[in-house]
């Protein structure tokens, strides 16, 4: 299965990259997803991260599924 996945703000400047497209053999969790990240990209283990799935915020727990797009983001503040 297929997943994109998008970085947004900080996660973009911590990976040096927008977007990437991963193949799975079977479901994975968006937490799961961002274990397997960090192999790859460690500069994102200790942050916060929020997660969205096709544009809308997801729970850490929820599964992904062929053709989906993960977006992984940090919490925005302002006033």
């Amino acid at each position: 299965m297929r997943v994109k996945i998008l970085f947004f703000g900080s996660t973009a400047q911590l990976t040096g990259t927008r977007t990437l497209e991963t193949t799975l053999s079977e479901p994975v969790s968006a937490i799961d997803m961002i274990k397997q990240l960090h192999a790859e990209y460690p500069n994102l283990k200790g942050h916060n991260l929020l997660f969205a799935v096709n544009e809308e915020y997801v729970p850490e727990n929820t599964l992904l599924n062929n053709g989906d797009e993960l977006a992984i983001f940090t919490p925005v503040s302002g006033g």
